[in-house]
């Protein structure tokens, strides 16, 4: 079925104005000033795009999709993520990662998961390894993952700063950045290496050393949770001012918050003005993840559950109430993660890109109807299309 969006005004995320959107098997086909119904047996679904924003599907590309956690033991492990998990918060897109727990939580669980999700009808990938050194990959190399699994892009969350990492050298995370950056080369991936940033005042200090003292470039990595306390949000500036990608998290709670944490929204407004380069920066969930809390001998307090569906309102947030445009906003959870992830369907509203949109309501900025490849899986807020086992 064909499908014609009338009447949106189109932020491909840099604004067009009011547009007509054709969408063909799962792509987009035409955008027009005014795109006449063709006439004939051909059916066409009509969506009234009139008092909506049309942007693109969101990225979310740090999301624990099986599950995570389990610092305060078995009982802690975070369930899986559902279909709707991601939709109703205008995810299309979502890339898993393994976390804290790279034993009971697999590369082949990770992987069969994504293709669960993409059944489903939404796009996923992965990322190879967990927070350990050495990295725990599906054929036992990362070259090898990123070369021969479609789904793999990268490697990561490889944890660093952190009493629960492995404590990486630098000869280490260079090791494991290059044979990210050569599968990626050979297969024509990202090969990006994603890099858990913990409490330490070590900060980003062990990828700088990579930087300084190999030939791998600063953008072979992508650092997560930089607004996750004062002074790494600090370092962070200086870093992407270095041209690093920098990159927030959206699923927070108030203690983190009491203590320091830089709402996503005041951090971006924030790196904005402080002149850093607006493709940089990224918002992710953490979704799944779980949110432990832990005293300064790091011994574990509890903990709650991170949610995909905290990714928008943070942008929505920089809109409304940092006054950041619509279109700086909405770049970091669309166009800059495609780019930076190489996922070159995703990201934009341009003909021949995968038809991902969301629509949104023009004055409350809320999220209306979110299409999937051409398919309509939230409309008016609610769910249309739910999960297997929902």
């Amino acid at each position: 079925m064909l499908k014609l969006i009338r009447n949106g005004d189109v932020y491909a995320p840099h604004p067009l104005g009011k547009k007509d959107l054709l969408l063909v098997d799962g792509r987009i086909g035409f955008i027009g000033e005014k795109i006449e119904r063709p006439e004939g047996f051909v059916e066409i679904e009509e969506i009234d795009a009139e008092g909506k924003i049309v942007v693109p599907g969101f990225i979310d590309s740090h999301v624990h999709i099986m599950g995570g956690g389990g610092e305060g033991s078995y009982k802690t492990r975070t369930p899986e993520l559902k279909l709707t998990d991601a939709t109703l918060g205008g995810v299309t897109t979502l890339v898993g990662v393994i976390g804290t727990d790279g034993t009971t939580r697999t590369m082949a669980s990770l992987v069969a998961k994504a293709r669960g999700l993409e059944e489903e009808g939404i796009t996923c990938y992965a990322h190879t390894g967990s927070y350990q050194v050495p990295v725990k990959t599906l054929t036992g190399t990362i070259e090898d993952d990123l070369i021969l699994i479609d789904r793999i892009i990268g490697a990561g969350e490889i944890a660093i700063a952190d009493h629960r990492s492995s404590q990486p050298t630098v000869e280490e995370l260079a090791k494991i950045a290059s044979a990210a950056r050569i599968g990626g080369m050979l297969s024509g991936k990202a090969g990006i290496v994603n890099v858990h940033v913990g409490d330490s005042f070590d900060h980003l200090d062990v990828i700088e050393k990579v930087v300084e003292t190999t030939d791998i470039p600063i953008k072979q990595f992508y650092p997560t949770h930089i607004n996750r306390n004062p002074h790494l949000f600090e370092a962070g500036i200086a870093y992407a001012k270095k041209g690093g990608y920098v990159d927030f998290t959206t699923s927070s709670i108030p203690k983190f918050f009491e203590e320091g944490e830089v709402k996503c929204s005041a951090a971006l407004k924030r790196m904005l003005d402080q002149g850093v380069d607006g493709s940089l920066i990224t918002f992710t969930s953490d979704g799944q993840a779980s949110l432990p809390d832990f005293n300064d001998q790091g011994e574990f307090l509890g903990l709650q559950l991170g949610k995909v569906t905290t990714l928008y309102p943070e942008v929505r947030d920089a809109i409304l109430q940092e006054d950041v445009a619509i279109e700086d906003a909405v770049r970091v959870i669309t166009e800059n993660p495609a780019a930076i992830l190489k996922l070159t369907q995703k990201g934009q509203i341009k003909e021949g890109k995968d038809a991902d949109l969301v629509l949104l309501d023009s004055e409350t900025l809320e999220i209306d109807t979110v299409i999937s490849l051409g398919q309509v899986m939230v409309k008016n807020g609610e769910a249309v299309v739910k999960g297997t086992f929902e």
